[in-house]
This record gives structure tokens, C-alpha cells and sequence, in this order.
């Protein structure tokens, strides 16, 4: 769309009420940034009336621009600033996932699967928004969030934390997203729209992968980034960057999107206290295998060897660590669904199959002091079906400690995961059961 007949819409559209309370009310302790056609104004800038909306449009503004940090005072930003001064300017954070992707419907795809990963970590206050071109923003409050863990100061952890966060729900919904797009999209038909040869849309495996084609911004993610305002306009479509339900992705057209059509409503819903307290610790979790993960590919490396998978044999309860017998006895208090989470993942680790899963959690279920709903595990049973094997959190997180599961014993302090307690316990077994031997004979 060419400047002069975006400009001219933009006066129009922001000249609404509702347009321009929508807008500023996005805007409290953010910075905002006006952008004119093809170039932002200037920096930092701050949105408090609507007659500063209405100044700028008159000056040639078509859309508005939004921090995720949050600030004391955006004005006193400036790129002069050291680390530690931004931090004590710096108020938290809200995090904005960027599905990013030329194509509308490869996107809505990964846009659904990420609202799934969401309601997966029992977030359900989160906002969802059509970016205005091809891609989409889902945003969840800085206030979901805890203020701290792991003895780390969360409204700090900037851009780590959102960066550490979007890795790991990448990871999550990798397979899955791979597979729809397949059942859409031959890998020729995705080479001839994307102009890539199919060699260039594969993993080292030689496997589809999804993110050749479409990105969740991780590295975008920086310090005073700015994303798109909800119901700003977008410079190359004319179309508004609008709020919608996650289960209206699916029947999503763009045509709602005209600035005619909207009907502005908030992005950022309230969130519960710490509600998404499980997706941080769990992406805390991720981070800390995958960087085991390379430090034990290297040794291995060095020493000519590959990284093999453990496997149990034999399982045997006296080999439980003292976390997973805690849960097994029942959850006295609240943190039934973090232990669900602990126990699947480790039961599934140990060797057993979904038909032994499935029984001893309904078995621990009854045990609680208050049963989850039937529907909530076949849900998360169901999830763990369709994802590759995942080992139980770390012992160092504070997981265990949050839910008073953490009674550790003597060889509790040699290991640094539960599966590792039941390697090491199962080899004492066997040594002692061969001593016993040994003294009858």
C-alpha cells in the first residue's frame, strides 16, 4: 500500500474512540514508538493522551510501536544507559512470542500449537493477535510470572528469560508443527513456494523441519525490542493487528482484519499469580539438559565415543528416589499438576509403557487431596504420546522444593536428576544381592 492512501486511512481509523483508548491502554509504563510509513520517529517516546495519538497521526504516524520491557519512566531510556542502570529502571517484562512466517496458514498452524503449549503449562489468560501481515503475536503479562526463582530475579532475566522461553516451546511443538504443515504441503509443493531447494527445508537428519520455513523469534528478542500495538495498522497490508480467540484460528481470514471491520477489545488479559510459574521452571529445566546435553556430546567427542541413552531393565520400588515416592503417596497440598508432570516424565524415562503409566497415575490420582479431573490427565497423557522422551526436571530446581517433596537421603546428594538415583540405587542392589550370595555359599 503506498503512503499517501495508508496516511489517509490511518486518520480515519485512529480518529475513533475506541481505537485510541485500546491503544492506550497498551501503553501504561511501556515505551512507545510512532512509525511514519518507513521509519519510526523518535526514541524513547511515551503515549499518556489521546491528543498525543491524534498529534501524531496528524504528522504522518500509520502505526504504533510498544516495549516489551517495562519501565519506571520510559523517558529516561537512552542507548548511553549501562546494564545495571536499565535493570534498575526496569519493572519486568511481558513476553511476546513472534510466529513470524510468509505464509498465513503455515503460521495459524504454529499460532494454534503454541496456544495448545500454553493451556498445556495451565496458562489460560494469555492474548492472541493477527500481526496485521502473515504472522502472529501471543502475549503473556509480566504478572503471571513469579518474582523470582532459581534465586534469580525475574523482571532482570531480560532478554534471557523470553529468549530461554521461546527455545522451549519451539522445541515443544517442533514434531507436531513438522507434521501438519506435511499433511497440508508436500516438501515439493513447500520448495516451489518458498523457493528453496528440499535439501535446504531439512534437519541434519535429513527430516523436515518446520522452522526452515516459518521463525518464533528467539534472537529478535533483545533489549528495548518493540513489537506491533494491538489494533495498529500494518505499513504493507493496511490491515489492523487485531485480537481473537485461539479457537478462532482455525477459520481466520484476513479480511477481518480491515479497518472497517474492527472491534477493538484488550490483548494482555490479567493473569492469575504466578500462572505461568510451570512454564518458566520448565523452561529453566530445558535450558540446563540442553547445555548437559553439548557438554556430554563434547566429552564424548573427545573421547571418540557417542552419547547412549540409559535403559531400565528392571524396576523395582526400593529404587525410587524419595521425591517420586513423596508424590506417589498423594499431594497433601496444591502442585498436583507440576507432580503430574514429574511423574509422567519419569515413569516414562524408567521404561514403563503408557498402559503402566496410565494405571499408576490414576492410582496416585485417588491418592491426592484432591483428585485432577479426569479430563485434564487423558489430556496430558495423550500430549506425552505424540512427544519424544523427556527426563524429569533437575534435583537443583526449585520444583521439588516449591511442592515439599524434597526429603533427600544419602545418595540423593552424589545425583543431580531422579533417573540417576535409580541408576546408581539399582547398581548397589546388585552389588549387595551378589555379596549375599557370595556369603551363603
Amino acid at each position: 500500500m503506498d503512503r499517501e492512501k495508508l496516511q489517509a486511512i490511518a486518520r480515519k481509523y485512529y480518529r475513533r474512540k475506541e481505537i485510541k483508548k485500546i491503544l492506550l491502554s497498551q501503553a501504561k509504563n511501556v515505551e512507545v514508538v510512532a512509525k511514519y510509513f518507513d521509519k519510526f520517529g523518535k526514541r524513547p517516546d511515551i503515549l499518556e493522551y489521546e491528543s498525543d495519538i491524534d498529534n501524531l497521526v496528524s504528522k504522518g504516524a500509520t502505526s504504533f510501536h510498544c516495549s516489551e520491557e517495562l519501565w519506571q519512566n520510559p523517558l529516561e531510556l537512552s542507548t548511553e544507559l549501562k546494564q545495571d542502570q536499565l535493570d534498575r529502571l526496569r519493572i519486568g517484562w511481558n513476553l511476546i512470542l513472534d510466529v513470524d512466517c510468509k505464509f498465513l496458514e503455515y503460521s495459524k498452524i504454529a499460532a494454534w500449537l503454541l496456544c495448545q503449549a500454553l493451556y498445556f503449562h495451565g496458562i489460560r489468560n494469555f492474548g492472541l493477535k493477527f500481526s496485521g501481515g502473515t504472522g502472529w503475536h501471543i502475549g503473556i503479562a509480566f504478572d503471571a510470572f513469579p518474582s523470582e526463582i532459581n534465586k534469580k530475579k525475574i523482571k532482570n532475566f531480560f532478554p534471557e528469560g523470553p529468549r530461554m522461553i521461546a527455545g522451549y516451546l519451539k522445541d515443544m511443538i517442533k514434531k507436531e508443527l513438522s507434521l501438519r504443515i506435511l499433511e497440508n504441503s508436500s516438501l515439493k509443493e513447500i520448495a516451489e513456494a518458498t523457493g528453496k531447494k528440499i535439501d535446504e527445508l531439512l534437519d541434519k537428519n535429513k527430516e523436515f523441519d518446520p522452522f526452515n520455513v516459518l521463525e518464533i523469534d528467539t534472537i529478535l528478542i533483545s533489549p528495548r525490542h518493540l513489537y506491533r500495538m494491538a489494533y495498529s495498522l500494518h505499513e504493507k497490508t493496511g490491515l489492523a493487528s487485531i485480537v481473537i480467540k485461539p479457537e478462532q484460528i482455525k477459520l481466520f481470514h484476513p479480511s477481518w482484519a480491515k479497518p472497517s471491520r474492527v472491534y477493538a477489545k484488550p490483548f494482555l488479559p490479567e493473569p492469575e499469580p504466578n500462572e505461568a510459574k510451570e512454564l518458566l521452571t520448565q523452561a529453566f529445566d530445558w535450558k540446563a539438559k540442553k547445555e548437559r546435553k553439548i557438554e556430554l556430546r563434547k566429552k564424548a567427542e573427545e573421547k571418540g565415543k557417542k552419547v547412549k541413552s540409559m535403559k531400565i531393565k528392571k524396576i523395582d520400588e526400593r529404587i525410587l528416589p524419595p521425591c517420586i515416592k513423596e508424590i506417589l503417596s498423594g499431594m497433601k497440598y496444591d502442585g498436583r499438576k507440576r507432580a503430574l508432570f514429574i511423574l509422567i516424565t519419569f515413569l516414562r524415562s524408567i521404561g514403563l509403557d503408557f498402559d503402566e503409566i496410565e494405571n499408576k497415575i490414576r492410582e496416585w490420582n485417588k491418592l491426592n487431596y484432591k483428585p485432577l479431573k479426569e479430563s485434564y490427565i487423558v489430556t496430558q497423557l495423550n500430549w506425552f504420546k505424540k512427544q519424544s522422551l523427556r527426563l524429569p526436571p533437575n534435583c537443583g530446581f526449585a520444583y521439588y522444593q516449591d511442592l515439599g517433596i524434597c526429603k533427600p537421603d544419602s545418595l540423593c546428594q552424589k545425583i543431580k536428576n531422579p533417573l540417576a538415583y535409580v541408576m546408581k540405587k539399582s547398581k548397589i542392589l546388585v552389588k549387595e544381592k551378589g555379596k549375599e550370595r557370595g556369603r551363603k555359599k
